[in-house]
């Protein structure tokens, strides 16, 4: 899979149709933790065809090559925000921006629902995500195991 700058630069909802490509990319940005946390990663056991039905899959380029699951909390409140479950980038299309450009879209999508701020999650044993997310205004909340899963969780405030 080869692709350049230009072919992602739209993010759209998935499709049925995208479900088997939601699949390999997020496959093929999980399958190396595996050895590393000593299971299969939560994003890679989604039910992929689910979240894209229910309008939680965003992804980009043709063929897509990155892709992200969000889920906002429903109902304004305190707690209202925007959920990053997970956000995938196919390896063949590492160092090419598709990651930035997704993190960005995330934050002009939580703004556009008027939401505050973005939450996520990242396993402790993902040593990379620990440097990626502060990079891009992300705070570290708290450490939190949740049954096999050891989690990192961290949360960006936006400004408007």
């Amino acid at each position: 899979m080869t692709t350049t700058a230009g072919t992602f630069t739209d993010i759209r909802l998935a499709t049925a149709a995208d479900v088997p490509a939601v699949k390999a990319v997020t496959d093929a940005a999980y399958h190396h933790y595996i050895e590393r946390i000593g299971r299969v990663p939560a994003p890679m056991e989604s039910d992929h065809a689910a979240d894209v039905a229910a309008g939680r899959v965003h992804v980009t380029g043709d063929p897509v090559v990155g892709l992200l699951v969000l889920d906002p909390l429903p109902e304004p409140s305190e707690d209202a925000h925007l959920f990053l479950y997970s956000i995938a980038v196919h390896p063949d299309a590492a160092g090419q921006g598709v990651g930035r450009h997704l993190l960005t879209f995330v934050d002009a999508h939580a703004r556009a629902l008027g939401l505050p701020e973005v939450r996520l999650y990242t396993n402790a044993l993902m040593w990379e995500n620990q440097k990626i997310y502060p990079r891009y205004g992300y705070d570290f909340v708290e450490r939190r195991v949740e049954g096999p899963y050891d989690r990192l969780h961290y949360r960006k405030r936006l400004t408007t």
